[in-house]
């Protein structure tokens, strides 16, 4: 039996992560729940699943409070709960730069981190990888990893990290030629700039083939998703920047691939739900019964391919710049995405103005080497004031 956290537990991924305890309640039990403000919601999950610690993100009016459930409130508090003895994975769904603290604090106390927020490597990679590389250790020394494969400190809740960490089980770095990240071109792919000018909140957050939450929907449609991803894969994989490829492949049946030195290319394929990826990050190194129908090859059609359009989608390229220039610029770079999203949702800046907004902060920032989890914060605090100056 695995005792879970979950981080985020009101959000999409949240969600999806607790049905997949439903289908496997001889296998995982949730014993502490984090959300944001949906107070309600996050206290009926406690009760439906039994969890005795919830921590709320903001200060909230309770009600009616189940028995023997402690309740803490702020940002502490959800860090904590990765702390408790009774945890043993954490589900880090939680959205934005909010969940680094959270991913390290996981690590710090020798955790398995089961994780969806793609600014805990974004931002913080080179403090996070460093130490799930020693809880993989521990792990190992206490005869806690698989005999075969990653020892599985860090598991990537997420449909392309989740399919290139397959394809390489087995494998040898060194072996390795390209890791070939799959996009499905959100839902403006082929358009051009000038069609993409007076785009509403509403047109971006209709993603042709995932439900997701807003901010990565919207992620999605800029393809700033795919950036941040090619970021966590420099990080999780060991790979550097000039070997990590984007492409297009619109019917979202391949999520992702790996090329070897001797051509060969490994590509997973499966069903476009993220209770596959997320089912996988919690059952490692076994595999359960499938949460969701599987792919009917019989019915798929074709498999399109195309070459991200990086002049229209800016964010796609001032991510890469980001990642390959390192140090304390990702942090500034997420940042200020996090508000030109939250600005452009709110009706308070333009679709086209998010790349604007990211280019004009990472053009103001000063870069420096990475070195504390407080360093970051204050770019991060930082960068969002610049960036608000900056919407339009």
């Amino acid at each position: 039996m695995k005792r879970i956290a979950v981080l985020g537990s009101t959000g999409s991924i949240g969600t999806q992560t607790l049905d997949v305890v439903r289908r496997h309640p001889d296998k995982l039990q949730v014993v502490a729940l984090a959300a944001g403000r949906r107070a309600d919601e996050a206290l009926a999950q406690a009760l439906e699943f039994g969890a005795n610690a919830v921590a709320l993100g903001a200060e909230a009016r309770i009600e009616d409070a189940p028995d023997g459930v402690d309740i803490a409130f702020g940002a502490e508090a959800v860090a904590a709960l990765v702390g408790l003895p009774e945890v043993d994975v954490v589900v880090n769904a939680l959205v934005g730069a909010a969940g680094l603290r959270a991913s390290y604090e996981t690590l710090r106390a020798g955790k398995v981190l089961a994780l969806a927020n793609k600014e805990s490597l974004v931002v913080g990679g080179e403090l996070i990888m460093p130490l799930a590389a020693a809880v993989d250790e521990r792990r190992r020394a206490a005869g806690l990893a698989p005999a075969h494969g990653p020892a599985g400190a860090l598991m990537p809740i997420d449909s392309e990290h989740g399919a290139i960490y397959q394809c390489l089980i087995g494998e040898e770095h060194r072996e390795v030629e390209r890791l070939w990240v799959t996009a499905s071109g959100g839902p403006f792919r082929g358009r051009t700039r000038d069609e993409l000018r007076d785009i509403t909140p509403a047109q971006a957050l209709a993603h042709p083939t995932w439900n997701m939450g807003p901010k990565i929907t919207i992620d999605s449609s800029t393809l700033m998703n795919k950036g941040l991803e090619v970021i966590e894969a420099h990080h999780l994989f060991d790979m550097p920047y000039d070997r990590i490829s984007v492409v297009v492949q619109p019917q979202s049946a391949i999520h992702s691939m790996v090329e070897f030195s001797d051509g060969s290319v490994k590509a997973h394929l499966g069903t476009t739900d993220m209770r596959i990826p997320i089912q996988y990050a919690l059952s490692y190194p076994e595999r359960w019964d499938a949460p969701v129908e599987p792919l009917d090859f019989t019915k798929l059609g074709s498999l399109d391919f195309a070459e991200p359009d990086t002049e229209t989608f800016r964010c796609l390229a001032l991510a890469r710049i980001a990642g390959e220039r390192g140090g304390t610029l990702p942090c500034a770079m997420n940042a200020a995405n996090e508000v030109a999203v939250a600005a452009f949702l709110a009706g308070e800046g333009s679709y086209l103005g998010i790349a604007e907004c990211v280019e004009a902060v990472m053009g103001s920032h000063d870069v420096q080497p990475v070195e504390s989890v407080e360093q970051l914060l204050e770019v991060d605090r930082w960068a969002r004031e610049t960036a608000c100056a900056s919407i339009r």
